[in-house]
């Protein structure tokens, strides 16, 4: 795939030098790169192999850690899983489902519709419910509020313009969401980082970290403390993520350290840095 992708394949070997500097040689870099092309390839793969899955087998092919992090809520409260596009993030789903925590899902459409109904049939099959983008966050509120499960993938440049905050990647500034966040603050739900591991023979560990404390914490802190549970598994093991994403759209105007050829600066960007205007978005009518 990265061969056939050029473009994606400059993308992620110009994020991996900007993220670890002279950790790795050029040529390490470019196996990184490789191998992260053949994980997303894999979880394709998979999840088009994932009919063969099922509640009573699915436990033979993904392990779990830390799954008792979940359990202590029990079954009548809403719970907010914060995933990123780390190995088998479509597992993670499915596996979700077949724990006992279905949810509703925020579901992105393909420029392709044809494959809408493909993929939602996929999704959905450990019990998932998929919803449209549009309206999708009061959608989410309205099921937490009902004690209802979730999940957001939240490692996704988001648009200045949008509800979003900057937070430091790697040691460098990036845009992301605050839908987590503010759906927390809203409905309580307690928000609970899990990402999966590769594993020998086509096997996987899902892996579920300590909840996110967000007592007196803004959005930012939120979003911030999501990332720093989970980048210690990244500079681990780099491969798994998806870095042939542009994860730094974005660049402060006073930048001291070099971001990817594609960063530009932005006004709002900056202002976002520097904490104007407010964090918070404007409130929504739900």
């Amino acid at each position: 795939m990265s061969i056939l992708d050029s473009h994606g394949r400059k993308v992620a070997i110009s994020n991996l030098e900007v993220a670890f500097g002279d950790r790795f040689t050029p040529d390490e870099r470019e196996r990184i790169a490789k191998e992260s092309f053949q994980h997303f390839a894999r979880t394709m793969l998979d999840l088009l192999w994932s009919p063969k899955l099922t509640a009573e087998n699915f436990s033979q092919y993904i392990e779990l850690e830390n799954f008792e992090e979940t359990q202590r809520y029990g079954p009548e409260r809403s719970i907010l899983i914060a995933c990123y596009h780390y190995s088998n993030f479509e597992w993670l789903s499915l596996a979700c489902g077949w724990l006992d925590l279905r949810g509703t899902i925020i579901s992105q459409e393909f420029k392709n519709s044809l494959l809408d109904p493909i993929f939602k049939r996929l999704r959905e099959q450990s019990g998932h419910e998929l919803i449209r983008q549009q309206g999708g966050i009061v959608k989410l509120y309205k099921v937490l509020r009902r004690k209802g499960r979730t999940a957001l993938l939240v490692d996704l440049t988001l648009h200045p313009r949008m509800p979003s905050v900057a937070i430091d990647c790697f040691g460098l500034k990036t845009s992301v969401t605050t839908a987590h966040a503010w759906l927390s603050e809203q409905t309580g739900a307690p928000i609970i980082p899990a990402h999966t591991e590769p594993l020998p023979n086509g096997r996987y560990r899902l892996v579920f970290h300590p909840k996110i404390d967000i007592a007196a914490k803004n959005y930012q802190e939120v979003a911030q403390a999501c990332w720093i549970s989970f980048e210690p598994y990244v500079r681990k093991n780099p491969a798994p993520w998806l870095w042939m994403y542009k994860h730094w759209r974005y660049k402060p105007s006073g930048a001291d350290r070099p971001y990817p050829f594609y960063a530009r600066p932005h006004s709002r960007f900056d202002k976002r840095i520097a904490g104007l205007p407010e964090n918070k978005p404007k409130p929504t009518k739900l």
